[in-house]
């Protein structure tokens, strides 16, 4: 299994040089040239990546501000920093926020993917990952097994219908869906009976998220739902 790696890094050429190498080193690589965009990314789904490659100085959120943010989702999620800004004070801050490794830039490319490596292997969060596990917030659901915890409530256990309703409702979050939408891509037909059947399963998930503080299932009169997610 390759190991995932995010890129942060607002610089075209360098972004795309780094990227390219990654991939040739036999990393799967995702880069972004925004760390709001970015952060955003790593909130949906915290366990995607195995490490974050954070450029400092960006416009609009800089990589001090993201690193803050993803230290603050409380996943141990491992990052460094790639910047040119080399003052001391820089790096003590970095480094106190968190940061596995701090490189300044000019760097050598080969270097980098040894100490991404070093990394990788010391950090337990960042050994392979459960794809089959959704984490929004308070909220965390296990697909291969049905379960879903919510805060420090107690373990929830699902039927598969209902798992395959909620994995769907956070693949199309903050969105309206049409209930026939969701009876046809779910279930392959839209009849009476497995129309109050979704009933059904939405009420039940909607009393189940009601611990969420961050989650929700609101009707849309005469339309269907709106399976709402805040930041």
């Amino acid at each position: 299994m390759k190991a995932k790696v995010l890129l942060v890094e607002d610089e075209a050429d360098l972004g795309n040089v780094v990227k390219q190498y990654l991939e040739i080193s036999d990393f799967e690589v995702d880069w972004l040239q925004n760390g709001k965009l970015a952060f955003e990314k790593i909130r949906k789904d915290p366990r995607h990546y195995h490490i974050v490659l954070i450029d400092v100085s960006m416009p609009e959120m800089d990589g001090f501000q993201l690193a803050e943010k993803i230290v603050g989702l409380g996943h141990d999620i491992a990052f460094l920093f790639l910047t040119a800004r080399n003052e001391k004070a820089d790096r003590l801050h970095g480094l106190k926020i968190g940061a596995d490794d701090y490189i300044t830039k000019p760097f050598d490319v080969d270097e980098l993917v040894l100490r991404i490596r070093n990394i990788i292997r010391r950090i337990p969060a960042a050994t392979p990952i459960n794809r089959g596990t959704i984490v929004r917030g308070d909220v965390q659901f296990y697909k291969d097994t049905l379960k879903l915890h919510i805060g420090r409530q107690k373990e929830i256990v699902l039927t598969p219908r209902e798992s395959e309703l909620l994995d769907y409702l956070f693949r199309n979050e903050n969105r309206v869906l049409r209930r026939e939408e969701i009876l046809t891509q779910l279930w392959g037909e839209n009849d009476y009976f497995l129309g109050r059947s979704l009933d059904v399963f939405i009420s039940r998930l909607r009393k189940h998220l009601s611990a969420s503080k961050l989650i929700s299932i609101d009707n849309v009169y005469g339309v269907g739902f709106v399976f709402n997610v805040q930041e």
